[in-house]
């Protein structure tokens, strides 16, 4: 009770508590609202965290890396190690009652002596490790100069990843505030952050994902309409675009006309066989010879009957990558092995590079795959028995994932086809992955035996005897190229969260023995290697080219064939290439 004449500063003076009605309500808006931080000012516990993921990161992976993709994945990962460090301490604090307390100098030494150590000693064994990798893929050496780019390139990424949370979290803040007018503080906390992660959910899948697919897609598109260097328009009325051609050479696209364009031709598979030989029938339908991927189907069929491609001795389907590229091992190692007794068909489905098609464009890829599988075989299914090609199957990365989808198991690839060659399978590819999951006891996950071999087979030199060697392989064969250092086949989401069989089993001849799954970590790597999967020496990572010949040799099976031949026709195959 105030005495009279008492002033309210004197009652303060006094220590005599004086409420404001309106009190409350500023204090509990007071707590909400966090002092104003610094922008590049952070926390011990989320450098120390940063600190120990940056370290990690720089363990190896499945290919050798530049300093800048070395950057990137330094700093992504060191990002989320301060994120990591940052909410530890916090649930620290929760569980002992205790508030933030600033940070002692002496700490921050001792933390800038520990992470100048840790970083150096983790630079020069990541050297190592990329040393060892160049070596083991006959790949030339790194420049000195990426011991300079890496850190600079991970500190820019740190510091822009670090400074978009923040801002997340700012905004995270502001629509607390504002819902904290109608409901209670608690709730209002949770809305808010429900809000900006449903929101950003939302964003990157609806618009921002969308807009950036259309964007690459239609860049592209403007790539597809141009000509590869030395590809001219063919002569031969055995090649679509040419005399008689049902498709246009304009419609075919970039890599159509490269796929119609070149390839060996009659004169050089006589020069190989020392006999005479037909010209190889190559049909091919672009994004632009029709407006679906069933027509486009229908009229590269239509095509391939005109060349004449249904009387020839083998057929091969093939299954395009993403921007409609064949990697020319896979035809033309079928051309010579049959003396050009032979037609290929094909179709496009996108005009994105392999990698990008690889994340966004599987249904493209699976509609593109059945359709040119049905439409082919629908047309051969009415041929007289003993008039009909041998019906191939060939498709890489995710053109082996679109020729799959034509199938539902084992005996209906061994019932449609006489065999089958897909290299560089993705994880999700459907029958590829019930393949490996379903592999016999005691085989590992890089060189599976599946039912003993009797239709299905892996390997990743089929130069030498595919196993199981002792077990008969009659029938159609179907074998699936796969290199332990191609991350196109390991990638998957769960790598962030889930160790491996691959990297629980013995490493691949190209695979460093150092390498090791670190949660969160292990994916960054690896996605990282999926744009330069291809930028590596032939016969590891995501290339094949070379391996084709010896791939088909053990698919068809040619008379008269030994390893002599084989590597004259590869030692051909890399003159032309």
């Amino acid at each position: 009770m105030r005495s009279p004449g008492a002033s309210p500063a004197r009652e303060r003076d006094a220590g005599v508590d004086s409420v404001p009605e309106d009190r409350p309500q500023r204090e509990r808006r007071s707590v909400r609202r966090r002092p104003r931080r610094r922008p590049f000012r952070y926390t011990l516990p989320g450098l120390t965290g940063a600190l120990c993921f940056l370290c990690v990161s720089l363990t190896p992976s499945l290919l050798p890396r530049t300093g800048l993709t070395q950057g990137l994945i330094s700093g992504i990962t060191a990002a989320f190690g301060y994120a990591v460090g940052v909410v530890a301490a916090a649930a620290w604090r929760a569980v002992v009652d205790r508030d933030v307390r600033p940070t002692r100098r002496r700490s921050w030494l001792v933390l800038a002596g520990v992470a100048l150590v840790s970083f150096v000693a983790a630079t020069v064994y990541g050297r190592y490790w990329q040393a060892r990798i160049r070596e083991l893929m006959d790949a030339p050496a790194d420049s000195a100069l990426s011991v300079v780019v890496v850190p600079l390139v991970a500190g820019a990424v740190f510091v822009v990843l670090v400074a978009l949370a923040r801002a997340v979290r700012r905004l995270c803040g502001a629509i607390t505030l504002l819902l904290d007018r109608w409901i209670g503080a608690r709730a209002a906390r949770a809305l808010g952050w429900a809000v900006v992660v449903v929101g950003s959910v939302l964003l990157l899948n609806g618009v921002v994902v969308d807009r950036l697919v259309s964007a690459v897609d239609a860049a592209f598109s403007v790539r597809n309409d141009r000509t590869d260097a030395g590809v001219v328009r063919p002569t031969a009325a055995e090649r679509s675009g040419g005399p008689g051609s049902l498709v246009s050479w304009r419609s075919l696209g970039r890599e159509g006309r490269t796929f119609v364009g070149t390839g060996p031709s009659a004169a050089d598979i006589a020069a190989f066989t020392g006999a005479p030989a037909p010209q190889p029938v190559r049909a091919y339908a672009g994004l632009d010879s029709a407006p679906t991927a069933e027509l486009r189907a229908r009229l590269a069929v239509d095509d391939l009957e005109r060349a004449g491609g249904l009387d020839r001795a083998v057929l091969v389907v093939v299954t395009t990558t993403g921007s409609g590229w064949v990697d020319p091992g896979a035809v033309d190692s079928v051309e010579y092995l049959t003396g050009g007794d032979s037609a290929a068909v094909a179709i496009q489905y996108s005009y994105l590079p392999s990698f990008v098609s690889y994340l966004v464009d599987s249904d493209r890829a699976r509609e593109a795959g059945r359709e040119l599988f049905d439409a082919v075989y629908d047309r051969w299914n009415r041929l007289p028995l003993d008039d009909r090609p041998r019906l191939v199957v060939a498709g890489e990365s995710l053109g082996s994932f679109g020729g799959e989808t034509a199938f539902s198991g084992e005996y209906d690839l061994r019932n449609r086809t006489a065999g089958a060659v897909f290299a560089g399978p993705p994880e999700f590819n459907t029958l590829f992955r019930e393949f490996v999951d379903d592999r016999d006891e005691g085989s590992p996950e890089i060189e599976p035996v599946y039912r003993d071999g009797r239709t299905v087979r892996f390997t990743d030199d089929p130069s030498r005897a595919v196993a199981p060697a002792t077990a008969r392989w009659d029938g159609s064969r179907v074998l699936y190229l796969l290199h332990p250092s191609d991350p196109v086949v390991w990638w998957t989401p769960e790598l962030a969260y889930a160790r491996p069989t691959w990297l629980e089993e013995h490493r691949g001849d190209d695979v460093v023995d150092a390498m090791r799954w670190i949660p969160f970590v292990t994916f960054w790597q690896v996605t990282a290697d999926l744009p330069f999967a291809g930028n590596v020496p032939d016969g590891h990572g995501h290339v094949y080219t070379s391996q084709y010949v010896d791939a088909w040799a053990q698919v068809l099976r040619p008379p008269g064939w030994d390893s002599a031949r084989a590597q004259q026709l590869r030692d051909r195959l890399e003159e032309g290439a």
